[in-house]
Formats: structure tokens, C-alpha cells, sequence
């Protein structure tokens, strides 16, 4: 088996990955009807309550993830996942019903939202640290990279699947499809056996500080935080940004705006394949491919036609998806495996819990100026925030690049080698190292 593929080796990833991937396209299905019935059936093409459906479903991570994070460390986690998948959904089939009876109104849409993300965000620390009874710890990154792969593969199946069915039998049964595919990942969480042992947290008092503290301590991992944390609130917002530029911009339909989601899966996919190759991402490559999303989805901005916008989905999924990647496997294969789910559930809640103070502005502004500017303003923001981490990393920690050319082929390959002065053996300076 090839090195990208190497963990569906193991039965206990295996059950998980097809699993997951059912539960996955049915939550890409849910998330391109939750949206395209508030745009369309509750409210008049309004991007701001769209705003407000999104930014519901993350709030919850603001105010849970770092006890959810201390809950995944102390608690039996496939017990912990079967549980939040199971409330999943059945929230999904609610929200269905109501849909399919013609009772569904906004608030409705709204409450379903805040009670999605609430069980969202204790899911959130479990799912991202179960991935380690899994595989042996030498697979790790591997396992990481590939999660990835089948979230974006679902990312890729999903938003079409989901466009034909609204368009053939509505909104409603899309919802009633995605709550009983949840079901697959409680069979097959049930069928595992063996798994990895991990260290669990023993109960004692301060133990959430003792993460920040943790975090407080790694300034490479306070880089990423800060970085996903601005991309997120302003430049990770598709499910607004697509369904906007779709209906208003270009005057399209549901099957047109389930089709932008799959082609951004396409570059995501391809993002995600190539990351489960990488051993070890570092720092530099999460600042890295934040630059290449910043500019990618500038030229996105100020696409004329459909297809060009739809054809430079492409390598916007393609640089978020390495920068998610690489954040991810960067943070969990550099802490120390009892401070995992505390420190994984504050990444967690960097990542989704901005997303509630960025979703409105993002709709705001694209219904106030229009839909290019929506987009426009994630470019930017990811762009400041990259420049502003690169000239702060830089200077902090004496960085020295040099160029240099490879020995190790029959003809010589120019890299850059990246090197830092001080060189004790340091948990931060070994995750930053080249």
C-alpha cells in the first residue's frame, strides 16, 4: 500500500474512514440545504441571516470547546463519540421534519443551528483526538492527512449530491438522508476493537489552565492559532460566500451552487492527498499556504464569468486545505498526548468559534457592496495576518534561510534551507525545525 493510503491498513481506521465519509457527505448535503433554504424558501435572498444560521452553529465552540477539550482527555472517547454522533443525527432528522411538513420557519432554522453546534463542539476535541487509538503513533500524521481526504472527498460528492436532490424531491429529505447517515459511524465505532491506548487525564482542579498555560508557552502553535483564527472568521466562509456569489452574483441555480462545493473539493482533495504524504508539516508550511490562499481567492474576487470563478475553486480548496492540514498535524504530533484533547479543543475553538464574528460581517458586506467584496475581504485578511506572522516569526525566532542545491540526484535541484541559531532540544524548536 502506497505511503499516502498507508493507515487504511489497520481495520479500526478503515471502519472509521467509510464511515466517516457517509456521515461527511450527509453533512456537506445538510450544510448546502440549510443554507439555500434560508436563502431562498425564509428569507428573501438576505446574506446576513445566512450569516446568522452559520455563526449560530459556531458559537457554541466559543463557550464549550475548552471544557469539551478537558472532557475528551479525562472520558472514554468512542463511548464520548457515539453519543454526539447519535445527537447529530438526530437533529438532523428534527430539523427535516419540520421542513417536509411546511411548519419550518426561520427561528426554527436558528434554534436547530445553536443546538447543532452546541453538540458540534463537544464532538469536536473527541473526533480530532480519537484518531490516535486508531493507528500506531508512527501513522499518525498519515491518519490526520487522510481525515482530510474523506472530509473533503464527502466536500466533493455532497454539495452535488445535495443540489440535485433540492432541485428534485427539496430541501427537506436532504436533511432526513444526512440524519440517518450518522448511523454508519455509531456501527462502526461499535465493530472496533483493540484500540491504541491513550493516556487519560486524572481529575484534578486548574486543569484547563494548565492547557492555556501550555499553549501560552508554544509560540508556534499561538502563530497557528492566531493565523486560522483570522482566516477562519473571514476568509472560511464558502457555504456564505458560494451561495451568495450563485444566486445574486451570477444568477444561478441549487445544482450551480452545490457545483462550486464540489469543485473547491476537488483542489481540497488534492490538498489533503498530498498532505497524508507529509511525515511532519511545519510552521512555515501553514504560513505558506496562507499566502497562496490569500491570492488565489483575490484573483477569485474579480472573476467575470461562473466558470472562471468556478475554475479558481480549484486552488482556493487546494491552499486551504494544505493550511488546515498542516495546522492540524503540526499542533497534534508536537503536544504531549495527556494535553492533547485540552490543546486540540482550543485549536478547535480558534478555528470555528471566529467564524460567529466573522459570518455576519462577511454577509453584511456582500449584501451591502455585493458578493465580490464578500469574497475580496477574506483575501485580505488572510493575506495581513500571513505577512504580519511571517515578519513576527522571522525576527523572534532568527530565522536564517539560505539557498542551496541538492546533491542527492544526477542533476543538482535547488531548496531552501531554513535554520534557526539556537538549537536545544526543545519541543517547539524541534516542531519548527527544517
Amino acid at each position: 500500500m502506497s505511503a499516502t493510503f498507508a493507515s487504511l491498513k489497520y481495520r479500526n481506521y478503515r471502519l472509521w474512514f467509510a464511515s466517516a465519509l457517509v456521515a461527511n457527505i450527509g453533512t456537506w448535503m445538510q450544510r448546502v440545504a440549510q443554507d439555500w433554504v434560508v436563502l431562498t424558501l425564509l428569507t428573501n435572498n438576505s446574506g446576513v441571516a445566512v450569516g446568522i444560521v452559520t455563526a449560530l452553529q459556531f458559537i457554541p465552540h466559543i463557550f464549550l470547546s475548552a471544557w469539551a477539550g478537558l472532557l475528551a482527555d479525562r472520558v472514554h472517547r468512542r463511548k464520548l463519540l457515539m453519543i454526539t454522533q447519535g445527537g447529530m443525527g438526530v437533529l438532523g432528522l428534527g430539523l427535516g421534519v419540520l421542513v417536509l411538513s411546511g411548519a419550518a420557519e426561520l427561528w426554527h432554522v436558528y434554534g436547530f443551528a445553536t443546538l447543532l453546534g452546541v453538540v458540534s463542539a463537544i464532538d469536536g476535541p473527541v473526533r480530532q483526538t480519537f484518531v490516535a487509538q486508531l493507528v500506531p503513533a508512527a501513522r499518525l500524521a498519515n491518519a490526520v492527512g487522510l481525515n482530510s481526504t474523506n472530509f473533503n472527498a464527502a466536500r466533493l460528492i455532497g454539495p452535488g449530491v445535495a443540489g440535485l436532490l433540492i432541485a428534485a424531491v427539496g430541501t427537506g429529505w436532504v436533511f432526513i438522508i444526512n440524519g440517518i447517515a450518522f448511523g454508519a459511524v455509531i456501527i462502526s465505532l461499535a465493530r472496533m476493537r483493540d484500540l491504541h491506548a491513550q493516556p487519560i487525564a486524572s481529575r484534578a482542579k486548574g486543569q484547563i489552565r494548565e492547557g492555556l498555560a501550555y499553549i501560552r508557552g508554544r509560540s508556534d502553535i499561538v502563530v497557528i492559532l492566531v493565523v486560522m483564527g483570522v482566516v477562519s472568521a473571514f476568509g472560511l466562509n464558502f457555504q456564505l460566500t458560494s451561495a451568495m456569489m450563485a444566486r445574486v452574483e451570477f444568477g444561478r441555480g441549487a445544482s450551480e451552487y452545490g457545483i462550486l462545493g464540489s469543485v473547491l473539493a476537488i483542489g481540497s482533495l488534492a490538498g489533503a492527498l498530498l498532505a497524508a504524504r507529509r511525515e511532519r508539516p511545519r510552521v512555515r508550511l501553514v504560513l505558506g499556504a496562507a499566502f497562496a490562499f490569500a491570492i488565489s481567492m483575490g484573483i477569485q474576487a474579480v472573476m467575470p464569468t461562473y466558470l472562471g470563478y468556478l475554475l479558481m475553486c480549484i486552488p482556493v480548496g487546494f491552499a486551504s486545505l494544505t493550511m488546515l492540514t498542516s495546522a492540524n498535524a503540526a499542533i497534534q504530533l508536537s503536544v504531549a498526548p495527556e494535553l492533547r484533547g485540552r490543546v486540540m479543543s482550543i485549536y478547535v475553538m480558534v478555528l470555528l468559534g471566529t467564524t460567529p464574528l466573522g459570518s455576519p460581517v462577511v454577509g453584511w458586506i456582500g449584501e451591502e457592496f455585493g458578493p465580490r467584496y464578500a469574497v475580496l475581504i477574506g483575501a485580505v485578511a488572510t493575506l495581513l495576518v500571513a505577512v504580519i506572522a511571517t515578519v513576527w516569526a522571522y525576527r523572534t525566532w532568527h530565522v536564517r534561510v539560505r539557498a542551496r542545491l541538492s546533491r542527492s540526484h544526477r542533476i543538482p535541484r535547488p531548496y531552501l534551507q531554513v535554520t534557526y541559531p539556537d538549537r536545544e532540544p526543545d519541543p517547539q524548536k524541534q516542531a519548527l525545525a527544517a
